[in-house]
């Protein structure tokens, strides 16, 4: 009994260790991959472009060769290091991981969305992550959306090398209502509440994604103003019955979610799209048709 006792002894110990120490080596690759995607948008003159993380250990790093700098986290000590181009050719200690995510985190940390380009979004849009988990939110107030359809606000970065992942995602809107516009007409229902929803609603897959979008969750919770958008398609539209009353804003909440797929042009989705070589594919009547061919 004593020898049965010490063995479950043993293995719950060594259980516990195992996940802590993968939750650690998670949490290091995170923090890498939100450091350095921060550092390429914030200093564009030293890191010129996005490049995918490496990993030979202890070094989680990216080499970018337009200035022939390297830039990571070594492991054993979970500092940051920059090598090459100012810093000449031996290995300096910027500051611990911790230390600079604190920083990151407290000064707003949006450039450090791994999965998300946050270069051209709309004013007043704010992003935060934990773990696998971004939200987007315009903080309750309203901003200006060009496009009926931009309801995530999250697009795959532009990738430079070929990750081989392809990922089908789905957003879905949990809940949502049109104010501003309204019909005359009692008992017709808004016309743009469907459409804008369905519209919100379609899959789109993603080939060569970047491995950190493997298993994002992208939460929104948005106010778009869209009466650009409804004014310009009802006054080339004769649509009796339906009121304007500016602004037009669009309240929208949903979950993004995504899933990896052998082959995105064997799925259901509604647009295909290629993140290294840009290209576009579109669904018409279950074949997948380039866009501009």
């Amino acid at each position: 009994m004593k020898q049965h006792i010490k063995q479950l002894l043993l293995s719950a110990c060594t259980f516990f260790l195992f996940f802590n120490t993968h939750s650690a080596l998670a949490d290091t690759a995170s923090d890498t991959e939100t450091l350095l995607n921060w550092a390429e948008k914030t200093y564009p003159a030293i890191f010129r472009s996005h490049q995918a993380t490496q990993n030979i250990e202890p070094w989680l790093y990216r080499y970018y060769p337009e200035s022939g700098i390297y830039a990571g986290v070594n492991k054993n000590d979970n500092s940051v290091y920059v090598l090459g181009g100012p810093w000449g050719d031996n290995p300096t200690v910027i500051d611990t991981l911790a230390s600079l995510i604190n920083e990151i985190n407290n000064s707003g940390g949006s450039g450090g969305i791994a999965a998300c380009d946050t270069a051209n979004v709309l004013a007043g849009v704010t992003y935060s992550q934990s773990g696998n988990v971004v939200t987007v939110t315009t903080n309750g107030h309203c901003v200006a959306a060009p496009d009926l359809t931009n309801t995530n606000l999250c697009q795959v970065p532009q990738q430079t090398t070929a990750s081989g992942i392809s990922l089908l995602g789905s957003n879905t809107i949990t809940s949502s209502r049109i104010d501003g516009l309204s019909t005359s007409i009692p008992g017709l229902p808004n016309p743009f509440q469907a459409i804008v929803d369905t519209a919100a609603n379609v899959k789109h897959c993603t080939m060569n994604a970047p491995a950190e979008t493997a298993n994002l969750v992208v939460n929104s919770d948005l106010c778009l103003d869209i009466t650009a958008a409804i004014t310009g398609a009802i006054g080339s539209l004769p649509i009796d019955g339906i009121v304007i009353t500016p602004p037009v804003n669009y309240f929208t909440k949903g979950t993004y979610t995504s899933q990896s797929v052998p082959d995105c042009f064997e799925t259901d989705a509604t647009t295909i799209s290629d993140a290294l070589t840009g290209e576009v594919w579109i669904n018409q009547g279950g074949s997948f048709v380039k866009v501009g061919s």
